[in-house]
């Protein structure tokens, strides 16, 4: 969606993002209301692959297949084996 200028993350930052999350169907089922920080070895595999290599100020779509997502796993209202959409705004790595 537009691409940053920033520093690109390690795949063991801390960084803090905006973003919404929404099935393929387009259910929303999370959505930060202000930024966040996240540690990128404590999110789903796609997150950590797409996060580390984002420049800050990127915001970028992202399709998460299911094995890289919960795989057969429930998470709250996302049934096992769901692809994932998220719209996720790289605000900044913390130092």
């Amino acid at each position: 969606i537009t691409k940053g200028t920033g520093e690109v993350p390690a795949d063991t930052s801390n960084v803090k993002v905006m973003y919404k999350g929404t099935l393929i169907d387009g259910t929303e089922f999370d959505k930060s209301e202000k930024p966040i920080t996240l540690n990128l070895q404590r999110v789903i595999k796609g997150w950590t692959e797409a996060l580390s290599m984002m420049p800050v100020g990127s915001k970028w779509e992202l399709y998460i297949p299911q094995e890289l997502a919960y795989g057969s796993q429930q998470q709250r209202n996302i049934k096992p084996f769901s692809t994932l959409i998220f719209e996720v705004e790289l605000v900044e790595i913390e130092k």
